[in-house]
């Protein structure tokens, strides 16, 4: 069988035998995989044209649906992807961190929607004043980026590797062309068959190479993102080539890092945080054999415990059972290929010029349900007694399932250990005690994108040491490539331009649909509150009334909220203090505006369920008046979340309380709820 790529919206095979691909179990060969014929510079052309066209035409919110549609159809289909997965080499564990997981994140980008407006483009902090008069302000906004996203993944995450990665870029509203590790392509290929087959992506939106895309670089543009995720030395190669360079083209690397996890000098043998440790460092040693980027390479522990740390490892991984993943009892199963094995073969006995192996044995391993002619290795344990001296620890990675324990004496040697691995995704730590929890994370932050503090309150729910979330950023510096992804709103923001806009506050509100403050504003005679969602337009004001705030305001609502502070009642306490006199409560002065602005009657406005950047800017004293300025900020379409739900949106009110003077005394954004018209929406 030989795989297929889907390139300009078909379904090609590659000339050419192509690459053997086999099933890492047996070793049966199962397939080919070849990109040879396929035109790399129309692949990109027919992204920039057709995907990203369509996508950034549409809204985030309407992005956000499509992923999330995707997610359901993906999960309906995830047995199939199962079946598949297993001759990969994983267990069904593995497989679930892989598919699922993957899954996990199309949902989890999905629901990132919600952060962002219901707008092709998102407007970015807040303005900021460029003018002593407050005619000339800037802004900034983000727009995505016009060209595609080349995802080059060398890991063995034939599932994951890719939704983690489309998932962010389809948000921004940039298409995608996938380029998985070929020796897994064939799973890759079956997802993305489900993927093309539902419809749910617009056209040019993914496009598949399964074979090599040496070349395809060769094409890329300043508009286009492109992202690694394999070996350092790779990824330096990639980096420099010479359109990335040339065309400033943005380049995102996870390489392989040397991670590290640390046993807190707190812990004693017999403690929840010591067997917490311990189950962690072989679950990371054994999950996909060990093939991870985040996986546990070193593992320092106090000098004292030592011993007692290696035996206690040497225990479990004696329980670990290698083997045939479908067959019960099974925990691990075997690498994506025999040319990993060679490679992780290779990389021990460099290793063992300066540690031993204490556990496991390079070329024997027990078999449970297979034979020797699939991928395995036995989980190998290895120890370096003087980490400081002898470095290849540091230095070189074993990419399978091979760790090495060593000993420290001090949390500042532990930091310090840590960082000679110039850089890492993640590092944990395992301890009882904040006070070392903290100057731990401290000292070791600057050389990790990720450090997981792991003690018995957070290990029920804890989602582990090699377990990178959708909504925190994943890369690491140094040796980890100097990259970031995912991350919430910081991954989608990577596939975006952002650009500083200028001009007048009048202006800026017409272009971002978000009121700057100073800007014209739209005095309606009906009254805002009275109006349907559909109805309200950005800048739409209602001037109020004024009101003269009294002392015995401020006596009755000091009475009414408990609020006795000295500076609104005890008016001999003054003195060395910014205040003139009694001044009235900030809650009171945005109460009483409350109580200006707000219409009565029932109408569409739902309810007011929050607040936002308020801001009490100038004392008011009994016997200034104040008046209210409310306009209509922002407005933020929802989704009906049932058939019988209200159709409605949130609409951000800006609330500027002002003096007689017309000077701003408080300024507050609250947040309602507005009914719309039409209730089919």
């Amino acid at each position: 069988m030989k795989l297929q790529n889907y390139a300009y919206g078909k379904w090609i095979e590659g000339n050419g035998e192509g690459k053997a691909l086999y099933n890492a179990i047996t070793g049966e060969k199962i397939a080919y995989a070849s990109s040879a014929g396929l035109d790399f510079g129309q692949m990109l052309d027919y992204g920039r044209t057709v995907g990203n066209k369509a996508l950034r035409k549409m809204t985030f919110h309407e992005r956000g649906r499509m992923i999330k549609a995707l997610a359901l159809h993906l999960n309906s289909k995830k047995a199939d992807f199962y079946k598949v997965s297993y001759a990969t080499g994983a267990t069904k564990v593995d497989s679930w961190i892989d598919i699922e997981g993957g899954i996990g994140n199309l949902f989890a980008n999905a629901s990132l929607r919600r952060q962002f407006p219901n707008e092709t483009y998102y407007v970015d902090g807040d303005t900021v004043g460029l003018s002593k008069g407050g005619t000339f302000v800037g802004h900034h906004i983000m727009v995505p980026k016009e060209g595609v996203a080349v995802h080059i993944n060398a890991f063995n995450f034939p599932v994951w590797g890719m939704l983690e990665k489309i998932a962010v870029n389809l948000l921004a509203g940039v298409p995608a062309v996938v380029k998985p590790a070929t020796i897994t392509s064939f799973l890759t290929e079956v997802v993305v068959k489900e993927i093309i087959a539902s419809g749910i992506l617009p056209e040019g939106s993914l496009q598949l190479i399964c074979g090599s895309a040496n070349g395809i670089l060769d094409h890329v543009e300043s508009q286009d993102i492109v992202t690694f995720t394999g070996s350092a030395s790779t990824g330096k190669m990639l980096k420099s080539h010479p359109k990335i360079v040339e065309e400033a083209v943005p380049f995102n690397m996870e390489a392989d890092s040397l991670n590290s996890s640390v046993l807190g000098l707190d812990v004693k043998p017999g403690m929840p945080e010591f067997d917490l440790f311990v189950k962690e460092v072989v679950r990371e040693m054994t999950v996909k054999a060990g093939q991870k980027c985040t996986a546990i390479r070193r593992i320092f522990v106090p000098e004292n415990i030592l011993e007692d740390v290696q035996i206690a490892v040497g225990q479990r991984l004696a329980k670990t059972t290698v083997g045939d993943p479908q067959v019960e009892g099974v925990r691990m199963g075997a690498l994506a290929g025999q040319t990993q094995v060679d490679e992780v073969r290779e990389k021990i006995q460099q290793l063992s010029g300066s540690s031993e192996i204490v556990f496991g044995d390079v070329n024997e391993v027990q078999l449970m349900g297979a034979d020797k002619n699939g991928a395995f290795l036995s989980p190998i344990l290895m120890r370096n007694d003087n980490p400081f001296t002898n470095q290849d620890t540091h230095n070189i990675e074993a990419f399978g399932p091979v760790s090495t324990i060593m000993p420290y004496k001090t949390t500042e040697e532990a930091i310090e250990l840590t960082k000679m691995g110039k850089g890492s995704l993640v590092c944990s730590i395992a301890t009882a005690d904040d006070e070392v929890a903290r100057e731990f994370v401290i000292g070791a932050a600057s050389h990790h994108g990720r450090i997981l503090v792991l003690n018995e309150e957070s290990a029920k729910e804890s989602t582990g040491h090699g377990s990178p979330m959708p909504m925190l950023t994943h890369g690491g510096p140094g040796r980890a490539g100097g990259g970031e992804e995912m991350g919430g709103m910081r991954g989608v923001f990577h596939y975006m331009q952002r650009t500083a806009i200028q001009g007048t506050p009048t202006t800026l509100s017409r272009i971002t649909n978000v009121y700057q403050y100073g800007g014209k504003q739209n005095e309606t005679e009906v009254h805002p509150f009275r109006k349907h969602f559909e109805d309200l337009t950005v800048g739409d004001t209602v001037i109020t009334h004024k009101r003269t705030v009294t002392e015995a305001d401020v006596v009755n609502f000091a009475n009414i909220s408990g609020d006795n502070f000295y500076a609104h009642m005890d008016v001999t306490s003054l003195d060395e203090t910014i205040f003139e006199g009694r001044v009235a409560h900030g809650y009171f002065v945005l109460s009483a505006a409350a109580g200006l602005f707000v219409d009565p009657k029932k109408g569409p406005v739902l309810l007011n369920y929050g607040l936002e950047e308020c801001r009490f800017t100038k004392p008011v004293y009994p016997g200034m008046t104040i008046g209210v300025k409310l306009t209509v900020k922002e407005k933020v379409d929802q989704e009906k979340r049932s058939e019988e739900d209200i159709a409605k949106g949130i609409v951000k009110f800006l609330v500027d309380v002002y003096d007689e003077t017309g000077e701003t005394v408080a300024i507050a954004t609250i947040l309602t709820m507005v009914k719309k018209l039409d209730q089919s929406m």
